[in-house]
């Protein structure tokens, strides 16, 4: 979120990071978190039973997994979904993280996510916990593709090869997979999106902050891809190591 904000690049991962804890101390690397997890109990909660779900029955109906097209389709609609969902508390969580960036006068000063989410709601109208819905959407969309649908399609193609079998080292490759896909699609909307739940209203709307990163140049759309990446990858690998295990342990079977 530091990163993305900055108009400029003036500090990279490392210095951010420094800078952070030289300012605020190390607890302030971990600003946000109850919004963090309040965001992935209402936007992931909800692509996830979606795709799951859907996936699971239609593909009853048909004879082997979903072709990629259709699982991309579906990853989009459960993404669309579930990033509206989560809008409220990704604002709140974007907030909250920015805050230690802000001199003290400036700072909204959120103590957890529920105060948050009551303070914006309160002060600036129920509307605005929406504000960067079409961005979170959009981001939704196409990191539930890269995540849910690359991942199934990944974990097909690694268990056709008949060299490995349905085992935790199929689900950690074929996640890593899916984690590396995901960083690279959602990362351009996930700038503009971080940029529009930041704003105090300099941006007109999503096209105008999409112009005035680009004046930036191209690889503006990708700043902070790296810690994006050491973030997104490693939980994408944890989320889908731990599914497998849950469903295996509960005796789900999935199509694959």
């Amino acid at each position: 979120v530091h990163l993305q904000t900055q108009q400029e690049v003036k500090l990279r991962m490392t210095g951010m990071a420094l800078r952070v804890v030289r300012t605020d101390g190390i607890l302030a690397l971990y600003s946000g978190l109850s919004a963090s997890l309040c965001r992935q109990m209402t936007y992931s909660l909800t692509r996830f039973a979606i795709y799951e779900t859907v996936r699971d029955r239609v593909a009853k109906g048909s004879q082997g997994p979903l072709p990629f097209h259709q699982k991309v389709l579906l990853g989009s609609i459960s993404g669309l979904a579930g990033g509206f969902v989560g809008t409220p508390a990704d604002l709140v969580n974007v907030r909250m993280q920015n805050d230690v960036k802000l001199p003290q006068g400036q700072r909204r000063n959120y103590t957890h996510a529920l105060d948050g989410l009551y303070r914006v709601a309160r002060e600036e109208g129920l509307r605005r916990l929406f504000s960067g819905a079409t961005m979170a959407s959009s981001r939704g969309a196409l990191v539930t593709v890269g995540q849910l649908s690359c991942y199934d399609q990944a974990k097909q193609l690694v268990l056709s090869t008949g060299y490995l079998s349905d085992n935790i080292f199929t689900h950690f490759v074929a996640s890593f997979i899916a984690g590396g896909c995901a960083t690279f699609l959602c990362q351009p909307l996930d700038v503009l999106k971080t940029r529009l739940m930041n704003s105090k209203g300099e941006y007109q709307g999503v096209f105008h902050c999409a112009v005035e990163t680009a004046r930036l140049g191209p690889l503006a759309f990708y700043k902070g891809l790296v810690p994006a990446g050491i973030r997104l990858i490693p939980h994408t690998v944890l989320t889908f190591v731990f599914l497998e295990q849950l469903r295996k342990n509960f005796g789900i079977k999935v199509p694959s």
